[in-house]
């Protein structure tokens, strides 16, 4: 019956027309926990996520992997719960639990029907989850296997290589360049204590941010955040991940890999989730490699050469600066010449930005594309919790659209210039061609 229930109600998600933009309201709860939410009784549905301060930027190199461990077991036995009966308690009113983690942040999110007789029981589970999680060594033990497994695993994958070693490079002995998932080194040596040593420190009421959405009352939500928060650690202050060094030398790894493709990954520390220069960048960077078809490096790595089925380019904005990338795959015998034209792309959208068409084009397609980024109850979701946590205005997704007109090419070129160093890039290639070819002139580059 539910899922017949739910399969009408993600009909009805589909179909519907684009929202307004939601008008958000926010209260800190009597435990501490900052609260988000969006009251629409469109849907009889609710989802809410809890998330805090504990991704894998916490991590130390010695226990790489707690974090993710940590989060990973919330819902495999809390409160005289076993995972099975977990599991049943929630397939039995056709509830859906979830669950969140990258370097700043871990949580778990529940989609569940509203009506009080399913919402009830999906609520009280999850408030087991997030505030009397048990961590059971039998479980543990399991799960370590399982990880060291895909860890292991992951070590004959070229993606999973360069990931790895672009991390390192643009990041050092920063936590943000530790494995999100660990090492096969550090898992192995996890215990429960350290589970419940992390639980207990970033697992606090008071860094807790709390995201509704659906149709509950404000007088509901208020009790609902309270009654998955109040039995939280109380903790104090949010930790801060270290500060990130953003200016890195030039280097270059090559990585042999029996692939018929070289992974290419290019970049550097790029801009936190707060920095004024957010929206210029995002704007230019939908132009530069961002935009897929449209983008700069589609046009001249694959449109004009046939190079490389896919490149991109993106910001990754967290707490501290998340990296600036820009990936591909080619085959080995292309992969200086496409190295090469990335280079030069990305050194003369430097140099000169966009063109005005291109701006404009670019605009147009964010702008009008953003309906479709508040069109369902799960991405306003994660909204409130990205705005939540980061601290961003309530205004911030009425104010996205007035924000991209703004940006100017002369902004684009200019924020480019400042926090983009064309000769200060980390690059990985795994798969690479056993020899580098020689340097060629950008002429000859581009012939």
């Amino acid at each position: 019956m539910y899922a017949r229930i739910f399969a009408f109600i993600a009909l009805l998600l589909t179909a519907a027309p684009a929202l307004a933009t939601p008008h958000i309201q926010h209260w800190q709860a009597a435990s501490g926990a900052q609260v988000y939410f969006v009251e629409d009784h469109g849907l009889p549905m609710l989802d809410v996520a809890v998330g805090f301060p504990a991704g894998s930027g916490f991590d130390t190199a010695e226990k790489s992997g707690v974090a993710g461990m940590t989060q990973g077991m919330l819902d495999l036995g809390a409160d005289g719960l076993s995972e099975d009966d977990i599991s049943r308690k929630l397939a039995d009113i056709g509830a859906d639990l979830g669950g969140s983690f990258d370097q700043d942040r871990a949580g778990i999110s529940l989609r569940t029907l509203s009506r009080p007789q399913e919402r009830d029981q999906a609520l009280s589970v999850m408030a087991s989850l997030l505030q009397h999680p048990t961590f059971p060594d039998k479980i543990l033990a399991r799960e370590k296997m399982r990880l060291v497994a895909a860890l292991k695993e992951a070590e004959t994958r070229p993606e999973a290589i360069a990931e790895k070693a672009f991390g390192k490079a643009v990041y050092g002995d920063h936590p943000y360049g530790l494995q999100s998932s660990g090492e096969v080194a550090t898992v192995e040596k996890i215990k429960r204590a350290d589970l419940l040593a992390f639980y207990r420190a970033h697992y606090g009421a008071r860094s807790a941010v709390v995201a509704l959405m659906g149709d509950v009352t404000r007088d509901e939500a208020e009790k609902i955040a309270q009654q998955l928060t109040a039995q939280l650690p109380p903790g104090g202050a949010p930790e801060k991940i270290p500060p990130v060094t953003m200016q890195i030398k030039a280097s270059e790894q090559r990585i042999p890999h029996p692939a018929s493709q070289s992974h290419i990954l290019i970049g550097a520390p790029g801009i936190a989730r707060n920095d004024p220069d957010y929206f210029t960048l995002y704007v230019g960077n939908y132009i530069l490699g961002g935009g897929g078809f449209v983008s700069r490096l589609m046009n001249e790595v694959r449109e004009k050469r046939g190079l490389a089925y896919s490149v991109y380019s993106y910001f990754i904005p967290m707490q501290q600066p998340g990296p600036f990338q820009i990936g591909l795959q080619t085959k080995k015998e292309n992969a200086d010449q496409a190295l090469a034209i990335v280079r030069d792309t990305l050194r003369k959208f430097i140099e000169q930005g966009p063109t005005a068409k291109e701006l404009a084009a670019a605009k147009d397609n964010i702008i009008g594309g953003f309906p479709l980024r508040i069109d369902s109850n799960r991405k306003i979701l994660d909204y409130l919790s990205v705005i939540g946590f980061y601290g961003l205005p309530l205004t911030y997704l009425d104010d996205f659209p007035g924000k991209v007109e703004k940006v100017t090419v002369a902004d684009i070129r200019d924020a480019f210039k400042r926090r983009v160093n064309p000769d200060a890039l980390a690059t990985v290639i795994v798969g690479a061609p056993e020899e580098a070819a020689k340097p060629q002139p950008a002429a000859e580059q581009a012939k």
